[in-house]
């Protein structure tokens, strides 16, 4: 209990630091050239609810969109007010000329690393909130990065009723880059984990965000993760005490499958099963993972993004030499 009421206190106590107190020297800060022809961005739903627009004309056009809704359904829907009504509160909260600067320069980032990568068609579309918590998704094979605008209205949106508040925080039209930049990282890395230990799974989960280190180094760290400032800042100050928490608790090396709820996947905070989980930052297996592969590549800035990628979990730990310390 004495762990859990100074990891509460210091909490309270470095809220207010600069996130960028404990930031080491940002090795991934490289010239990138950018081209200045303009990202190819289609807004599907605009054209879709464009009652000028015949339907043939549409499907002609994007004859993957429709799926398998019927002609008639299809139809209908073009002309549903509160459809229309909910697209247009999406696409006015996105400001398509900076959405369309910061896609480029993450797709010539991305191209640096990875040669091979194209820049995609990317196209914006209204699920009307079907997909919201999951808006982007990549089709590497047709090149085609879609990204659900209604996942983007801000937080505590009215359409938002009744969703959970914890997936809300990072809902907002300044989280669509870095959840692209997410999406387009799982690319280059199978998340397939080594094995089936808690290290080897918030080691790949460091990975990715590795990427999005590399993808994105002048993006805040909170965005790269999803967290609000608080909860970034929360993380950072009580980050020693929160490994010493999993080493005096074995759970390190546990093969524990349920790790994986408390301390990765989404939810309003981390389950350490003491009266500060309130308190505490959410998916802190995903931030400690991040911080082991930052310190990886502190002992070994020459390592290749590459070959980075494709180290054993347990190798990769033990040359990280990470070890934080109470400040």
């Amino acid at each position: 209990m004495k762990f859990f009421r100074y990891l509460f206190f210091s909490g309270l106590l470095a809220v207010n630091l600069s996130s960028c107190s404990k930031e080491s020297a940002n090795i991934w800060e490289t010239k990138v050239a950018v081209s200045d022809s303009p990202v190819e961005i289609t807004d599907l739903s605009k054209e879709f609810y464009d009652a000028g627009v015949p339907l043939e004309t549409f499907k002609e056009k994007y004859p993957w969109f429709q799926g398998s809704v019927p002609d008639e359904d299809f139809g209908l829907r073009r002309s549903d007010s509160e459809e229309i009504k909910i697209y247009k509160d999406a696409i006015s909260k996105i400001n398509i000329e900076k959405l369309n600067a910061d896609l480029k320069k993450l797709f010539a980032r991305i191209q640096h690393y990875f040669p091979e990568f194209r820049e995609p068609r990317v196209f914006l579309y209204s699920s009307v909130l079907a997909s919201a918590l999951d808006p982007v998704f990549y089709q590497a094979g047709e090149n085609m990065l879609f990204i659900d605008i209604t996942g983007f209205m801000g937080e505590n949106n009215p359409n938002y009723k009744g969703m959970e508040s914890y997936f809300q925080k990072s809902m907002n039209p300044q989280n669509i880059v870095a959840k692209s930049s997410l999406i387009l990282a799982e690319h280059f890395l199978s998340r397939a984990v080594d094995g089936q230990k808690f290290i080897d799974q918030i080691i790949l989960e460091g990975k990715l965000m590795i990427l999005q280190d590399a993808f994105l180094p002048d993006e805040p760290d909170y965005l790269k993760i999803g967290y609000t400032p608080a909860q970034y800042e929360w993380a950072q100050a009580n980050e020693a005490n929160i490994w010493n928490y999993f080493v005096e608790n074995n759970l390190v090396f546990s093969d524990d499958m349920r790790l994986a709820e408390r301390f990765i996947r989404p939810g309003p905070f981390s389950k350490f099963y003491t009266e500060i989980d309130n308190e505490s930052s959410p998916q802190i297996g995903i931030f400690t993972g991040w911080q082991i592969c930052r310190k990886f590549y502190n002992e070994n800035p020459d390592t290749k993004l590459q070959d980075f990628l494709k180290m054993n979990a347990q190798d990769l730990f033990n040359q990280s030499n990470y070890k934080p310390k109470n400040e």
